[in-house]
């Protein structure tokens, strides 16, 4: 059976790639100009100081351009691979539950059990959440609102 053509996942594409195009060639025009700069041999000015800064601050806005943009690219493949093996996941499930000669084959989907079913199973001995006791029943405390006044702290 041919392989059904899947459509292609989200790519950051051609603004991230524009950003990161645009970053370079500032970066490469900044050090283009230092360059010209150091080597007319004049003393340092303020032209290279400028050229400096430009060339380094240009630079590493492509450099962290050029990362973001990796790491969503491979994010997005990351992705689409978990969205593939969560629908061959489920696909195999359901394949597995109407291939079943019987019922017992397949492992149920759990169920929370009813109010009824607790009380059954707890014994005498069991913890009591707050919830499953009565308004005026307090296990392991005093009584602080009779003998001892109505305090407010």
């Amino acid at each position: 059976m041919a392989e059904l053509s899947r459509p292609q996942p989200y790519q950051p594409g051609a603004v991230s790639l524009f950003f990161v195009a645009k970053a370079g060639v500032f970066a490469a025009a900044f050090w283009i100009w230092l360059l010209v700069l150091v080597l007319r041999t004049e003393p340092a000015t303020g032209a290279h100081v400028l050229a400096a800064t430009g060339a380094i601050t240009t630079t590493l806005v492509a450099v962290v351009l050029g990362a973001r943009l990796a790491l969503q690219r491979n994010a997005a493949v990351r992705h689409a691979e978990m969205k593939k093996l969560l629908v061959d996941i489920s696909w195999n499930a359901f394949a597995a539950a109407g291939n079943a000669e019987s019922a017992a084959t397949v492992v149920p989907f759990p169920t929370a059990p009813g109010d009824d079913e607790l009380a059954a199973h707890r014994s005498g001995g069991d913890r009591v959440s707050a919830f499953d006791r009565g308004n005026g029943e307090r296990i392991g405390s005093r009584d602080r609102g009779g003998s001892n006044g109505d305090r407010r702290r």
